[in-house]
Formats: C-alpha cells, sequence, structure tokens
C-alpha cells in the first residue's frame, strides 16, 4: 500500500490561538491553523499562500479531522466525527474549535496556551491542487486545494520544506525551462522563415 504523503504548515504569531473557560471549568481551544492569502516564511527555497477556498471540499466531503498536540497521534484532544473539533473557513483562515477534554493531555496543553508558553498552531495536509509563480525572483506556491488531515497546538514551531513541494517546485521549474526552449525554437524557425521568404524573393 502506497503512503500518503502530506505536508505541515505552522501558523506562529497569527493564530490567535487562547483557551476559553466555560462555567463548569470546560476548555475550549479556539484559533486559526491557517490564514488566507498571508505569504508565509522561507520554506527553504520558496514562499507559500493557502488560498481561500483551499479547504472547503475537504471539510464539506466530511473529513475526519483530528486535533492532536504536536501532531502527535497518541495525544488526542478532539476529532470532528466525534463533535469534539470543529473546522470551518472563514474570512480569516481555517477556524478551530477544540472541546478539550479532561485528560493530562488536555490540561497540559490549556495550561501552556494560558500562559503563553504555547502560541504557535499547525495543519497537516496533502495537496490536492497548487500553482507557481515567480514574484522579484522567489518562487512562490499557491495552495489552491487540499485535504485536511489534522490540526495541532505546536511547541515547537518550524517551518520546512517537503518532498513532495519541493518536487512540485521542480516540476515548474522544468516546465518554465521547456517553455524557454520552445520559445526559443519558434524565434529561430520564425528567423529561418525569414530568411528563406526573403531569397526566394531574392
Amino acid at each position: 500500500m502506497a503512503t500518503i504523503e502530506t505536508e505541515r504548515r505552522v501558523l506562529n504569531g497569527q493564530s490567535e490561538l487562547r483557551v476559553k473557560r466555560a462555567d463548569d471549568g470546560s476548555a475550549t481551544i479556539i484559533g486559526h491553523a491557517a490564514v488566507f492569502d498571508s505569504l508565509s516564511e522561507d520554506l527553504g527555497g520558496f514562499r507559500e499562500t493557502v488560498k481561500r477556498g483551499a479547504f472547503r471540499e475537504s471539510i464539506a466531503g466530511g473529513a475526519d479531522v483530528r486535533a492532536l498536540v504536536d501532531h502527535d497521534s497518541s495525544k488526542i484532544l478532539g476529532r470532528s466525527s466525534a463533535g469534539t473539533l470543529r473546522v470551518k473557513e472563514d474570512r480569516r483562515g481555517l477556524s478551530v474549535e477544540i472541546d478539550v477534554p479532561d485528560t493530562s493531555v488536555g490540561r497540559d496543553i490549556t495550561t501552556s496556551i494560558e500562559r503563553g508558553d504555547v502560541s504557535g498552531m499547525s495543519f497537516q495536509f496533502r495537496t490536492i491542487e497548487d500553482k507557481w509563480n515567480t514574484v522579484d525572483g522567489e518562487d512562490r506556491r499557491e495552495l489552491v486545494k487540499a485535504e485536511l488531515i489534522d490540526v495541532s497546538p505546536v511547541t515547537f514551531p518550524a517551518y520546512s520544506a517537503t518532498d513532495v513541494a519541493l518536487r512540485s517546485l521542480q516540476t515548474y521549474h522544468d516546465k518554465q525551462e521547456a517553455d524557454a526552449n520552445n520559445e526559443e525554437y519558434r524565434s529561430g524557425v520564425s528567423v529561418l522563415r525569414r530568411r528563406l521568404d526573403l531569397e526566394e524573393a531574392g
């Protein structure tokens, strides 16, 4: 069975990650795992934006998304199919609400967020569609459509390139080179035709 290649992106300083306490003491983690059209840090040779609607089909299709701590499947906080995790696209980005369990993992992460020790949120996804362009010599990727796998408060936010993203970037570069070569070929053919026409006319 083939391994599904996934990627992770982190949102740090923009997530508004916070804990909302109910009268009964139960906690809900609230924040954004992604912000639309916000340019990322350097991801190892390119920068990236998440386009509005990137997760729409995944969410509407009933993706069973998990909420984890540090993307660790042994540290589960919620699950969309259980109703303990709610993800949706709003005007800002990918909105997340997690009903935190009364477990050691749940208590630890809420305390860490309330203290400000944990302030970043990350999401794991599989790319369905992306687009590349170059702006001022810098390669940029637009994440157009993605399958959402999990969302996660993260202790150590990190921006990193992945093999799947770098392969997509290489494909973009190969196409640019091929287009340039084709244009050079067409220009050469055009020049040759003009010369032949001039020779025939002479």
